[in-house]
């Protein structure tokens, strides 16, 4: 892997030689350190919510919706935002800062409503600055390596992914009760993200610098009501209605297996690091064979790890399985999603373009989350992960069907920035 030294907008020198470009891996360190931040946490709230503090999973549910969806409130808006003021960086760095100020109320509070306001105000930032962020990402990168900058990026987003549950598994090992420990180890390395990002990341303006080539069209949401646009949310939003979160996974494995509760931290550590080795390959995969093909591919692995979590196999190799399939679909579909997203959108609003499908994918998963919370209370783990694993295998042919052929309608977004 190499570097470039200036990163521009349609630079394509770095490309050839298969070349990563600084913005990319500053951005991807950003990432790591958030990630350690906000990994850690997530690896102990299911289990110190259900276990520690009693909340059923029916609770759990609500405030893992509130996870996965407030940042849909937001995203579009800070998207279009970025695209209207050309100051991505700036949009980032405030998400960024806004989830560092907060995650020092976890210290501080225990309550199911000052936790879930908490959650709330980290996931408002976790949406104002993912688009603007995956945004710098396509700009600093060219067309044809999308795949391997959004891999890189992911790549060591989940080095801190995985490290923020090893932490926070040394944290319990040493002392079993030490959740507050890992809440303000969490606070000191989402500082020091926001600093990395203010000092070091430049703040690319691809808007601006389009429309020094080629007049552009004004920053409008209307620039993404064409049909591939359109199939790629559709399909998303389809998926997404049927992605639990990993951590319903985690407590089933948990429950079934019978395992510690300072070991529950290692689950996450398992599926990160299946998403590390293979988010780049599966990156390069997407730019040669077809990012559709990858992305319809990683929901098959998620059906697998559903049958794997509750098709009635137990013992290690069947939790080790499900922990490979669940990182093998992060792999195949974060950032392919993006770079689909981005791929389809006009560079004048390529940042709101991201936004739109991530923020329609959000928003299903939250709706996904509610609901197998309140099917596991009412019918219990096992059912309700049968019920989602009939469904996803109906949904993954029919998003497949609306997905197929959006790549080869690049011209509709040349035609509109022109």
């Amino acid at each position: 892997m190499y570097i470039t030294i200036r990163d521009r907008p349609g630079r394509t020198a770095g490309a050839r030689a298969g070349r990563v470009t600084s913005t990319v891996l500053l951005l991807g360190t950003v990432s790591l350190l958030t990630d350690i931040s906000s990994e850690s946490v997530n690896a102990v709230l299911g289990v110190y919510l259900v276990s520690y503090l009693g909340y059923t999973t029916l609770a759990y549910g609500v405030l893992d919706s509130l996870y996965q969806g407030v940042s849909a409130l937001v995203r579009l808006a800070a998207g279009w935002l970025a695209d209207r003021t050309a100051q991505p960086k700036w949009i980032a760095a405030s998400g960024y800062g806004l989830s560092a100020l907060v995650r020092a109320g976890l210290v501080v509070f225990s309550g199911f409503g000052a936790i879930s306001a908490v959650v709330t105000l980290d996931r408002l930032g976790k949406g104002v600055r993912t688009a603007p962020r995956d945004a710098l990402i396509s700009a600093s990168s060219p067309p044809e390596q999308l795949g391997r900058a959004f891999g890189v990026h992911r790549s060591l987003d989940t080095v801190g992914a995985m490290l923020g549950p090893l932490l926070a598994f040394a944290v319990l090992l040493a002392v079993p009760t030490g959740f507050t420990t890992v809440f303000v180890m969490s606070f000191g390395f989402a500082v020091v993200g926001v600093v990395v990002l203010l000092l070091f990341v430049p703040n690319l303006r691809p808007g601006r610098a389009a429309a020094t080539r080629a007049p552009a069209p004004r920053p409008s949401l209307a620039l993404l009501l064409r049909p591939s646009f359109a199939r790629l949310c559709l399909g998303a939003t389809l998926l997404g209605l049927l992605t639990i979160s990993d951590s319903f996974l985690y407590l089933e494995l948990q429950r079934r297996d019978d395992l510690a509760v300072k070991y529950f931290p290692l689950l996450f550590v398992g599926s990160n690091l299946a998403y590390l080795a293979l988010a780049v390959p599966l990156g390069r995969l997407a730019d040669r064979i077809g990012r559709v093909k990858v992305f319809v591919a990683g929901h098959l692995a998620l059906l697998l790890a559903y049958l794997a979590a509750g098709g009635g196999w137990t013992g290690a190799g069947a939790t080790l399985a499900c922990l490979l399939l669940l990182g093998s679909y992060y792999a195949a579909t974060d950032g392919v999603l993006a770079a689909l997203a981005g791929q389809l959108s006009p560079v004048a609003v390529r940042t709101s373009g991201i936004a739109t499908a991530q923020t329609l994918q959000a928003l299903a998963r939250a709706g996904a989350s509610l609901a197998f919370g309140a099917l596991w209370a009412a019918h219990g783990a096992v059912t309700a992960l049968r019920i989602m694993i009939w469904l996803l295998a109906f949904a993954v042919p029919v998003a497949g069907l609306l997905l197929r052929g959006t790549e080869r309608d690049r011209a509709e977004v040349e035609v509109a920035a022109g």
